[in-house]
């Protein structure tokens, strides 16, 4: 059922001077539509994400779950706050920010900035809330997960300082959308995501216009790409006498845009060294994941050699992959530790110092090793970028990365795949070698790593639930510790075991089993 919603008419309405059309017509109304909540809308350590089918299908599921992201802010910051909005370009995208939009100017929210096409990355969005100062931003994306109709679709929610909600404020998410009745929305206001520029709208019982911004995807993350890296020795090394040949998979996601205007434009590269630049409502149907089992047109086209560095990034572009000539692969866990190791090439962290450095609980110890050598702290912590984003606030942390092909440090408060690569390049034009005589050398100064990750997909969750608790019983009996095994010629006594806890050491929370973050129990064993 619709309503208007009724306000005391206790002040005089303004007039402004903003876009003549809409001075013509009548304010846009209100609305307020009767809702009933949905048991399933906690967010996890990223968003919120479902099938498609779900947000599309189910009456008010998007609605419910955006009014609960509103209404999880405080009244008084959200009346007429800035925020930035969006996506990476799958599947309901559109309809989706649409809804946002109507949704933010019935809640009182005074600007929305939001990507040309409705397309900003993850690590974007993160630099523009950072750069304007929004109160937060909503990301329309579900990473690496397929998308189209039969896909998955997500909705992120970013804080003030750019990185993602930290768990208090997905509590309070959760909290209103368990108790949800009704949600406000203006469904008259339409907008045109394909037009650069600033768009007024008047609204009933406003007193100031709406504001929609439509900005350019790349500029404002170019111009802080440019301040932290030195893109003439880049440019130099991929158009130089010596060019280094280069070959990016975008994967048809957001990361088309930033590939073609930044390596290509920007720093040199020939056009056909980007490939899958069009970003696909469905990522021209396979997921855009990149690892060695979904990136296979770009393995193939690397064990081809000649070509001394290919690049694979996620659909938001906030995680990557990298391979050397022939396909030598750099692991995730290995590759933030190269890089920690080299960052006098980058002329950011020349000018402001290492302060330590952080992993993921799942990552490889190769970064300890780093810390260790260069006599700065290494902060292990539970899975989950928002971890990262409290040691970087507090200047305890610059760079940090996880084993899932996310690497970053604190330009922003998210990983970021594009950044990463351009670390990748600033090394090998200061070192003049290749990925794979880089990595060898790392490995010969400093020690390997050896690591594996395997993915487990569509589990049926009771027989993980009694699977890990049974893993639990076995480690965590005394007997364990000490235990043999032998493997080909060679027999390893475990050394320790333990279900990973963690103690933030910014704000003093306890993070146990990782439960609260969406992905399920997490133990290591040391062999």
């Amino acid at each position: 059922s619709l309503s208007h919603r009724h306000h005391h008419q206790l002040h005089q309405r303004h007039s402004f001077g903003f876009l003549a059309s809409r001075m013509e017509t009548s304010p846009i109304p209100v609305l307020t539509v009767q809702t009933t909540p949905f048991e399933d809308q906690r967010p996890g350590t990223n968003g919120l994400r479902r099938k498609t089918a779900v947000f599309e299908g189910k009456k008010n599921y998007l609605q419910n779950y955006i009014q609960s992201v509103l209404s999880s802010m405080d009244l008084r910051d959200r009346q007429g706050c800035t925020l930035v909005v969006g996506s990476d370009g799958r599947y309901f995208s559109r309809v989706a920010t649409e809804v946002i939009v109507q949704m933010a100017a019935a809640n009182g929210i005074g600007r929305l900035v939001i990507g040309h096409n409705g397309l900003l990355s993850t690590p974007a969005v993160s630099c523009i809330i950072r750069k304007i100062k929004a109160l937060g931003g909503i990301i329309l994306t579900a990473s690496h997960n397929p998308g189209g109709p039969a896909g998955d679709f997500g909705v992120k929610f970013n804080v003030a300082n750019g990185g993602p909600s930290p768990d208090t404020v997905m509590e309070r998410i959760s909290q209103v959308s368990r108790t949800l009745e009704e949600y406000a929305i203006c469904p008259d206001l339409h907008i045109d995501l394909s037009r650069l520029g600033r768009q007024d709208f008047d609204l009933e019982n406003k007193f100031k216009p709406f504001r929609v911004e439509i900005v350019d995807s790349v500029e404002v993350y170019l111009n802080l790409l440019r301040s932290i890296f030195d893109f003439t020795a880049i440019k130099s090394l991929l158009t130089g006498p010596d060019q280094l040949k280069i070959h990016i998979d975008a994967m048809n996601g957001v990361m088309g845009p930033y590939v073609r205007r930044i390596l290509c434009d920007e720093l040199g590269a020939p056009a056909n060294s980007a490939v899958n630049c069009v970003p696909l409502e469905d990522f021209g149907g396979r997921p855009p994941e990149p690892n060695l089992t979904y990136a296979t047109s770009l393995v193939e086209a690397m064990k081809g050699g000649g070509v001394g560095l290919g690049a694979a990034f996620d659909a938001d572009g906030d995680r990557y992959m990298i391979l050397g000539e022939n396909g030598f692969f750099v692991n995730p866990s290995d590759s933030v530790a190269i890089m920690a190791a080299n960052l006098s090439a980058v002329p950011y962290f020349r000018q402001h110092g290492l302060r330590g450095l952080a992993r993921s609980m799942a990552t490889s110890t190769a970064l300890d090793r780093v810390a260790k050598a260069l006599k700065v702290a290494l902060y292990e912590t539970p899975a989950g970028w928002r971890y990262f984003g409290n040691l970087m606030d507090s200047g305890r942390c610059s760079l940090c990365g996880e084993e899932s092909f996310g690497t970053g440090s604190d330009h922003i408060r998210e990983k970021d795949g594009l950044w990463s690569v351009l670390v990748w390049l600033s090394i090998m034009a200061s070192k003049k070698q290749g990925v794979e005589q880089i990595t060898r050398e790392h490995w010969a100064r400093l020690g390997r790593n050896y690591f594996c990750r395997f993915d487990y997909e569509d589990l049926d969750p009771r027989a993980a639930f009694y699977l890990m608790r049974d893993l639990e019983s076995v480690i965590s009996d005394k007997a364990f510790s000490n235990q043999k095994f032998a493997v080909g010629d060679h027999m390893y006594a475990v050394e320790r075991a333990d279900n990973f806890e963690y103690l933030d050491p910014v704000d003093g929370t306890v993070a146990r089993n990782q439960v609260s973050g969406g992905s399920g129990d997490s133990w290591r064993v040391g062999v």
